[in-house]
């Protein structure tokens, strides 16, 4: 079974998203967890690599969850990944993250 991710949704933990630097991170977060990785031409490990497919959808969680945390890590040193929290159909296979970030 293939298991596949849909748009990610992001969530600013206890910070006020009327901040100037608050709302570029946010925008900035979208455009990573929203691109695939490899799509970038000239940096091919931007975005999120979420293809997971013929293994359990735990283990999948696990594999994209550290793809956020390294890839937030990377990209973006203003925030810091506090949890993912999944949605989504377990028998399809078809999930869908919350990332909840911190500002740092």
């Amino acid at each position: 079974m293939a298991n596949i991710v849909y748009d990610a949704t992001i969530e600013i933990a206890a910070g006020n998203v009327t901040d100037p630097v608050a709302q570029e991170v946010y925008r900035n977060l979208q455009v990573l967890y929203n691109t695939l990785a490899g799509q970038q031409a000239l940096d091919r490990d931007f975005g999120i690599e979420t293809a997971a497919p013929d293994i359990p959808s735990e283990m999948a969680k696990s594999f994209i969850t550290a793809e956020y945390v390294r890839k937030t890590q990377m990209y973006e040193p203003r925030a810091r990944v506090d949890r993912v929290e999944w949605e989504g159909d377990r028998a399809s296979g078809n999930i869908s993250p919350k990332v909840v970030i911190e500002l740092v």
